[in-house]
């Protein structure tokens, strides 16, 4: 299903995801890897690849970022990525994560302060309906 193409969309979770779309997601140097699992397959086969994870790391860093600093799962393949933060999308022409949605009780300065890649913001930014 997956190498044939079948599969429009996935949803994946992520350590690092770039402005531009590059996934981060299977391996951390230095670390113990059993290997790269399904993860590459989906990405490559996938129509539309979203990404769920926490917007930052447990040291407080920012997961969304200019470039990739772990090795890539994929390129320029995430389309959406949601966080306990918030809701975006890639820009089309790669140029940064657009700001869709809002937690409740959370600030676009926060987003803004966590977020260490390009973050686009047009217009009101309304809060997730939860």
């Amino acid at each position: 299903m997956i190498r044939a193409g079948k599969v429009d969309l996935t949803v994946l979770g992520a350590m690092e995801v770039s402005d531009t779309g590059d996934i981060a997601n299977w391996k951390i140097p230095g670390k113990m890897v059993k290997g790269m699992g399904g993860a590459m397959d989906l990405v490559a086969s996938a129509r539309n690849i979203i990404v769920a994870m926490q917007h930052t790391n447990p040291k407080g860093e920012s997961k969304l970022l200019s470039a990739c600093t772990l090795p890539l799962t994929g390129v320029r393949c995430v389309k959406k990525i949601v966080t306990d933060l918030a809701v975006m999308n890639i820009d089309v022409n790669g140029k940064g994560f657009v700001l869709l949605e809002r937690a409740p009780g959370v600030s676009i300065e926060e987003i803004r302060d966590k977020t260490s890649g390009k973050l686009i913001i047009t217009g009101e930014v309304p809060v997730m309906r939860v």
